[in-house]
């Protein structure tokens, strides 16, 4: 394989071949295919699909996070992305960068929580001087928990009571609890924003497979189908995807024993040496005959 083959086959599985996403039904099936995407490019770049590119049909100027308020088509894009969220096609987690959408296809999101979500949901998160959560933050669960699904206003209204809290305190007790998937938006309403729920609440039957899964087991699942999106890829590119919710060393160890069972094989690409999944019998070129 060469290098432009590869890039063209990512195109093709990313939809950036001047085939746009036109319909709800078409958005399921591509956050299906690719598992996982960012809503606008990441700076700096990191190897994945974006879904407003797959909206597009292209990555000819694609706006940023900070640049998308001033473009028509991420207002579209989000409207599509929210119909998703509604049906529970896919999910958002903030395991990247808060401001920029992390979408997880519905089927493979409870490997995304085995790796990053709690064990015990149900339990309130806690303050102290070894909690990842402050005590804002427990207010802003409690609320959630008790109103859920409640918007960001509301949450404002609730949580500040007479002393009343400051918008940017909010934005930060709520990127606490979404970085661990303790809670999740939900829908979008204009003048009202975002609405939150407890995820558990939200997604019973997804919190519980999550909860069922080893982290090893949810790691190498994710690897694959990381690999099955960027068609092939080399280990740094491997660790530095998934060293956002695991240390490196753990995706190394993955990686290894995926290569060790044969599921993940090296491939020559260009100049470079990198890692696919092993192509089934049907998918593999037939050897001729001596």
């Amino acid at each position: 394989m060469t290098d432009l083959e590869l890039q063209q086959l990512r195109r093709e599985k990313w939809r950036l071949n001047g085939q746009p996403i036109q319909t709800l039904e078409e958005a399921r099936a591509f956050i299906e295919s690719v598992g996982f995407c960012f809503m606008y490019p990441m700076r700096p770049a990191v190897l994945a699909p974006v879904f407003l590119g797959a909206w597009t049909g292209s990555e000819d100027r694609l706006p940023t996070w900070q640049q998308a308020y001033a473009d028509p088509r991420a207002q579209q894009a989000t409207e599509m992305m929210v119909r998703l969220l509604r049906d529970h096609s896919a999910y958002e987690a903030n395991l990247f960068d808060e401001n920029n959408a992390f979408l997880v296809a519905g089927s493979i999101f409870p490997y995304f929580y085995a790796l990053v979500g709690e064990r015990n949901p149900k339990q309130p998160p806690k303050p102290g001087s070894r909690s990842p959560y402050s005590q804002l933050a427990c207010d802003v669960y409690e609320a959630i928990r008790r109103a859920g699904p409640i918007s960001k206003q509301k949450l404002l209204e609730t949580v500040g009571g007479m002393g009343g809290i400051s918008t940017a305190a909010l934005d930060k007790s709520l990127a606490e609890l979404w970085s661990k998937l303790r809670i999740t938006r939900v829908d979008y309403k204009a003048g009202e924003g975002a609405s939150w729920d407890v995820l558990y609440r939200w997604s019973p039957d997804a919190v519980r497979e999550g909860i069922s899964l080893s982290v090893p087991e949810a790691l190498s699942a994710l690897l694959s189908k990381y690999l099955d999106c960027v068609i092939a890829a080399d280990q740094s590119a491997l660790e530095t995807f998934f060293g956002n919710f695991v240390p490196r060393s753990r995706v190394r160890d993955a990686v290894n024993a995926l290569l060790a069972a044969r599921e993940l094989e090296f491939t020559r690409v260009g100049n470079n040496t990198l890692i696919q999944l092993t192509p089934t019998k049907e998918e593999a070129p037939e050897k001729p005959l001596a």
